[in-house]
């Protein structure tokens, strides 16, 4: 009885907590005019800013290319789902209102996903724990629920607060990674599959989440390193009487592993792939079948994102970069800058391919870190994410720093850009100094969380050896 009353009381805390940040974020459309967050360039980039959208319809409706000046660079179907909403107006309601309460509905229903897939991993994580007679470490584990620490911190991040408010796309590019995080990890191969798609559509640097994903399709939410089982067993032969390498064989290629890698979800998750790949060019096509074709589209799309055309400010370091680099050299940075991301795919895949959902956690900050135009969305989904590992990452170093060096950037950046555009105090390198503190603090992110997971991981070893050893003796 006092365990599901405990339960009610979590649940009705977790829900209270969810209808204040509806609230927050309501009252803050309000005076969203006064705030003034839209012409943020640390919150609206050219991709993800809705006035650029709302200009791409307003050509649209007067039968010019969406596409046409540089103005926008978004998807189609993405212009067809909230072009309609710019264009009304509500008498007496702030500007946008519509497209500002699809944000919202956009940010409950990723933090509903995050807390989902939150449940789903501690269950796989303890079931692994409980496997290798860790059950003390599972019931410890227990104390911290994820999912709703992941779901709380995504929704009262101030990061995703400011782009949803700040009429940026942000909210629905994260809803379309997180429900195809959430349909690998329950391996619901027809809503991954479409999440992915959608994802990769919308934003292009998703497309590397295909390895986790494909990892958590074939292997499962969670998967101990398969040395951890392997010492196991060796360890369990090692003490038995007839202690010859026959038995030791036998029983590290015995059926008893209990994570296997199965492809059959995989070639569903692939099938469903092509299918809606088919169907997303094929609406793409009719959408801008006049305005140039498919061909016109992935130029003014991807290829604005990768040749890094529009050098405004944003909290990235690239703008800068080119800005400076002489025109001839411009090609071979290019191809470096974008190639760092695919080098970083196979070593940490290799590594951490145990570990599928953390694994995407990296890929998402790294993208982040080096993708062309970020923003404070893109922040706001890793840092959410990363509540669903509280547990393993306990002993992360220097997380306070982290935290006092977001928040210092997330002041310091508005005031350098006051500086330097508005009052002409200050210069440029003003405030790609917070552009590169931004990019170092996910540098370190990066590197201790994996550290981190790493140590968690020969833990567990540790714990395993010395428990059946103890069990023998």
């Amino acid at each position: 009885m006092e365990a599901k009353e405990q339960s009610k009381k979590k649940e009705s805390w977790y829900w209270n907590w969810l209808i204040g940040s509806v609230a927050l974020r309501v009252i803050l459309i309000y005076f969203s005019n006064n705030l003034n967050l839209a012409s943020r360039p640390e919150i609206s980039t050219p991709l993800t800013s809705l006035r650029r959208l709302a200009e791409g319809y307003w050509l649209k409706q007067s039968s010019m290319s969406p596409y046409a000046g540089s103005m926008y660079h978004g998807s189609p179907l993405l212009l067809s789902l909230l072009g309609p909403l710019t264009a009304k107006r509500i008498e007496g309601q702030p500007d946008h209102i519509l497209c500002s309460l699809v944000f919202v509905i956009a940010d409950v229903a990723s933090a509903m996903f995050i807390r989902v897939t939150g449940q789903n991993l501690q269950i796989a994580y303890s079931q692994s724990l409980k496997f290798l007679d860790l059950v003390k470490l599972s019931e410890k584990s227990d104390i911290l629920p994820s999912g709703d620490t992941a779901a709380l911190v995504y929704l009262w991040n101030p990061f995703t607060i400011v782009a949803c408010v700040g009429l940026s796309t942000s909210p629905v590019e994260n809803l379309a990674i997180i429900l195809s995080l959430y349909g690998a990890c329950r391996r619901i191969a027809p809503l991954a599959a479409f999440g992915w798609v959608m994802a990769t559509h919308l934003s292009l640097y998703p497309v590397i989440l295909i390895i986790p994903m494909i990892l958590l399709l074939g292997y499962g939410p969670d998967t101990p390193p398969r040395k951890l089982f392997l010492q196991r067993k060796y360890v369990e032969v090692g003490d038995t009487p007839s202690n010859d390498r026959c038995q030791q064989e036998e029983a590290v290629n015995q059926p008893e592993l209990p994570y296997v890698f199965s492809w059959r979800p995989v070639i569903h998750f692939l099938f469903w792939t092509s299918l809606w790949l088919v169907y997303v060019l094929v609406l793409c096509g009719v959408s801008v079948k006049q305005y140039g074709g498919l061909w016109e589209l992935f130029k003014r799309t991807y290829g604005f994102m990768l040749t890094v055309q529009d050098l405004s400010p944003n909290m990235g370091v690239l703008w800068y970069f080119f800005a400076e680099v002489f025109d001839f050299f411009r090609n071979f940075f290019l191809i470096v800058f974008h190639g760092n991301i695919l080098f970083m795919i196979l070593p940490l895949a290799i590594r951490l391919k145990h570990r599928p959902f953390f694994l995407a956690f990296v890929y998402i900050v790294i993208s982040s870190m080096l993708k062309s135009y970020p923003s404070v969305g893109d922040s706001a989904l890793y840092l959410g994410l990363l509540g669903l590992f509280v547990n393993e990452l306990a002993d992360m170093k220097f997380s306070f720093f982290l935290f006092c060096g977001y928040i210092g950037v997330s002041l310091l950046s508005p005031v350098m850009h006051n500086l330097w555009i508005w009052r002409g105090t200050g210069n440029a390198n003003f405030y790609f100094a917070t552009a590169m503190a931004y990019a170092c603090l996910q540098i370190i992110l990066v590197v201790e969380s994996v550290s981190a997971m790493l140590n968690h991981d020969r833990k567990l070893r540790k714990l395993s050896a010395t428990k059946v050893l103890d069990g023998k003796s």
